[in-house]
């Protein structure tokens, strides 16, 4: 039995080989062993500070919805919890840029952190607890409380 083919988004896979893809402008010339010959040597090219705390979270948060996941075994999300949260952010009219993904079991982070970094309006703790985060309260599940201008729900 196959399994359905899964398409990443454009900005995904931008954002997953952002070091390794090349934007080619103009028009193409066809490589010879003369042009690679005189091919200058590459520049080695430190990540800039920007591009260095990115790692940390995956999607570009345009709509400052952080969500902190523990998921073991993975850089953020599995491909199945990837693509359940996809269909979920769609249900919404929202997509992965819309959003900043934490794996707490790779990046263990705190709540000032993530409020300074990201600003979220929104916080979505997924089997992540607020005393994990270092919230000074305790929140039930599935009780959306506002705190620092932030509305965060477990």
């Amino acid at each position: 039995m196959n399994s359905p083919k899964t398409q990443l988004p454009a900005f995904l896979i931008a954002d997953l080989y952002k070091s390794n893809l090349v934007l080619v402008t103009g028009v193409p010339t066809p490589i010879t062993e003369k042009a690679v010959a005189e091919k200058p040597a590459a520049k080695t090219v430190k990540p800039t500070k920007q591009a260095e705390a990115k790692e940390w979270f995956l999607g570009s948060n345009q709509k400052n919805i952080t969500l902190v996941v523990n998921e073991t075994g993975a850089r953020y999300l599995k491909d199945d919890s990837l693509q359940f949260l996809s269909s979920i952010l769609s249900a919404c009219k929202l997509n992965l840029g819309d959003v900043a993904i934490v794996n707490y079991h790779q990046d263990p982070v705190d709540y000032l952190l993530v409020k300074e970094k990201l600003a979220p309006r929104f916080l979505l703790l997924f089997d992540v607890t607020a005393k994990q985060v270092q919230l000074p309260f305790t929140i039930p599940f599935y009780q959306v409380q506002d705190y620092d201008k932030c509305q965060i729900l477990l």
